[in-house]
């Protein structure tokens, strides 16, 4: 089954220096049937004005991805972590037993970013964050795999989350098909562009839930970019 979600349908909120889309509820944003996708319980797109962003604050027992689609992001915390994420990359967080962290766009322009939430398999860990940088040239068969969980399935080269999920991205050109074979069920983002989700189609800000089927194809009308979270029910 592919359920589209449509960016015009989203909740959200404009703080001035934030506009925030949120997939499920979150803050002053309250739907009671979208508070998550399986352990998946956090999608926000946000769009952070230059010099501007998150002050410090605290979370605890929780996966936070950030996926960096334009400008850059730069994380500092509690832990002695700090770093400068760029378009394209991605920076993990494990928040377990408790972090204090800011994000805060000290660029020119605006930044924007997918900021998601998933629920851990492993509570009070030591808390721990890591970036990566990730090819940026378009996908030709596969999207790139980005994260993966800790564990027998944790493959090299990835960033690690305590989750049983894989988040994998890239750009597609126009024209370009991408199969992607499914381990749990998918939530998929279009970053932008317009893409074919086997007859479903996404445009930019979109979005698909994706359950019990075991395959799909992306198929990019335009050039576009995509993420795709694999995560446990």
């Amino acid at each position: 089954m592919i359920n589209v979600v449509k960016y015009k349908d989203l909740g959200g909120a404009d703080h001035g220096w934030l506009k925030a889309k949120h997939h499920f509820s979150f803050a002053s944003y309250y739907n009671p049937k979208r508070m998550g996708f399986g352990s998946i319980r956090v999608i926000n797109d946000d769009i952070i004005k230059a010099k501007k962003g998150f002050d410090p604050h605290q979370h605890n027992d929780m996966e936070i991805i950030t996926y960096v689609r334009s400008g850059a992001i730069t994380h500092t915390d509690n832990q002695g972590n700090k770093g400068r994420t760029v378009a394209g990359d991605i920076q993990v967080m494990s928040a377990g037993t408790g972090v204090i962290h800011s994000e805060y766009n000290l660029e020119d322009q605006e930044t924007n970013i997918y900021q998601i939430w998933i629920i851990p398999n492993k509570t009070s860990v030591k808390p721990r964050w890591e970036a990566k940088e990730f090819p940026k040239d378009p996908v030709k068969n596969n999207l790139n795999l980005l994260i993966s969980g800790f564990g027998k399935n944790y493959k090299d080269g990835t960033l690690g989350i305590y989750q049983d999920a894989y988040i994998s991205g890239g750009k597609i050109n126009k024209g370009t098909e991408v199969n992607y074979n499914i381990k749990h069920q998918v939530y998929l983002l279009c970053s932008y562009g317009k893409i074919l989700i086997n007859d479903k189609i996404l445009e930019k800000g979109d979005a698909a839930e994706i359950s019990n089927i075991k395959e799909f194809k992306i198929k990019a009308n335009d050039n576009s970019e995509v993420l795709v979270i694999d995560a446990p029910k």
